[in-house]
C-alpha cells in the first residue's frame, strides 16, 4: 500500500481521537453522569474514551485491510471475458490456455533469499532464489509465494493458497517465465488431483484423479489447441480400460475393456455428418477370445445412428457364421451360414 493511502486514515484517526480527548463541547452531551461523585464521573468519561480509541483503532485496521486486499482482487476496470473465450473454457476438447498471472506490485511482497537444494522441485543444481510472500488478510499464511531466480529476474515457481482457507493447494513450475507445470488440490483434502502439463502457452496433457482417492484415473492428451486422446481407468486397477481418440475435435473410433480383465474388448468407429459424430461401426470380443466376434454396423437417419447390419462369428473361426439385416433399427432378414451353428 502506498503511504497516501495509510497518512490519510492516520489523520482521520488522529482527529477522532483529538475530539474525543478534548470531552464534551458545546450541544455534546457527553456519556458522563450529570451528577453524582466527581470521581465517579471521571472514571465513567474515561472508560468511554477508551471505547471510542479502541473502536477507532479498529476501524483504521479493518479500512487498510480492505485496501490490502483490493490491491490483489480483480479491477471493475478489468476487460470482461470475451463470449468465445467462455464458450472456448466450457468446450472440454479445447486445449486450455496457460492460466495468467496477475501483474502484482512486488511492494506487496514480502522477500527473502534463500537456497533451494538440488532434487526439491526435480532441479539439477541448487537454485540462489527470491522467496515473495503475499500474506493479504495478515493470518500468518500466505495466499501467494512466488520463487524467482536472483541472476536471470525470471519467476521459477509458484504456490497458491486458491480457496484462501490457510493451505496451499496449487503448485506452478516455470521455464523461462513461462509455465510448463501445474499440480492442483482442487477439492482441498491436501493431496493433489490434477496434474497439467503445459507448452507454447496451451495445456498439452492433464491427468486427474476422479474419485479423490490419490491415484490418477482419467489422462487427456491434447495437439496444438485440441484434444487428441483421452484414456481412463474406471476401476482403478492400474490399467487402461477405455479410449478414446479424437480428430478435428470429434470423436473417430474408442475402445473398452467392459468386463475389466485387462484386455480391451469393444471398439467404436464414428462417422463425422456435417460436423457431428455419429457410430458407425462397433466391434464386440463377446466370449473373451481375445479378438471381435459380433461387428455392428450402423446407418446415420433422422440425426441418430440406426443398426443396419449385424455380423456374428459364432465359433471363434474368423469367418462370418449369422448375418442379421435391419431396417429402421428392425430386424428384417437373418442370413445363416451353417445353421448347425446356431440354436434353436
Amino acid at each position: 500500500m502506498g503511504m497516501s493511502g495509510r497518512s490519510l486514515l492516520f489523520a482521520a484517526g488522529l482527529a477522532g481521537l483529538a475530539t474525543a480527548l478534548a470531552g464534551p463541547g458545546r450541544g455534546d452531551t457527553g456519556t458522563a453522569p450529570p451528577g453524582g461523585d466527581p470521581i465517579e464521573r471521571e472514571v465513567a468519561r474515561g472508560d468511554e474514551l477508551e471505547r471510542q480509541i479502541q473502536n477507532e483503532l479498529s476501524r483504521q485496521n479493518q479500512l487498510l485491510e480492505r485496501m490490502e486486499l483490493e490491491q490483489v482482487a480483480p479491477r471493475p476496470s478489468e476487460p470482461a471475458v470475451s463470449t468465445a473465450r467462455l464458450a472456448e473454457r466450457a468446450d472440454p476438447r479445447i486445449a486450455p490456455l496457460a492460466p495468467a498471472d496477475r501483474d502484482l506490485p512486488r511492494a506487496i511482497f514480502e522477500e527473502e533469499s534463500l537456497r533451494v537444494e538440488a532434487g526439491a522441485w526435480g532441479n539439477s543444481d541448487p537454485l540462489e532464489v527470491i522467496r515473495l510472500s503475499l500474506d493479504a488478510d495478515h493470518d500468518g499464511k500466505p495466499e501467494q509465494i512466488r520463487y524467482i531466480d536472483r541472476r536471470s529476474g525470471e519467476v521459477l515457481r509458484k504456490e497458491q493458497d486458491r480457496d484462501y482457507d490457510g493451505t496451499l493447494d496449487a503448485w506452478h513450475d516455470y521455464e523461462r517465465g513461462r509455465l510448463v507445470a501445474r499440480v492442483i488440490d482442487a477439492d482441498g483434502d491436501g493431496r493433489p488431483d490434477a496434474w497439467e502439463q503445459y507448452a507454447d502457452g496451451r495445456m498439452t496433457s492433464r491427468a486427474i484423479d476422479r474419485d479423490g482417492d490419490g491415484a490418477k484415473d482419467a489422462f487427456y492428451r491434447y495437439r496444438g489447441d485440441s484434444l487428441v486422446e483421452e484414456q481412463y481407468d474406471a476401476d482403478n486397477d492400474g490399467r487402461i480400460d477405455g479410449r478414446v481418440v479424437y480428430e478435428n475435435r470429434l470423436r473417430v473410433r474408442a475402445e473398452e475393456d467392459r468386463d475389466r480383465d485387462g484386455r480391451m474388448d469393444t471398439w467404436t468407429t464414428y462417422r463425422a455428418v456435417n460436423g457431428t459424430e455419429f457410430v458407425a461401426r462397433i466391434e464386440r470380443d463377446s466370449k473373451g477370445r481375445g479378438k471381435p466376434d459380433v461387428f455392428e454396423t450402423f446407418d446415420t437417419q433422422g440425426g441418430r445412428a440406426v443398426l443396419s447390419r449385424r455380423e456374428e462369428d459364432v465359433n471363434g473361426d474368423g469367418t462370418v457364421d449369422v448375418t442379421s439385416i435391419y431396417e429402421n433399427g428392425k430386424l428384417v432378414r437373418r442370413e445363416i451360414a451353417d445353421p448347425s451353428l446356431v440354436p434353436l
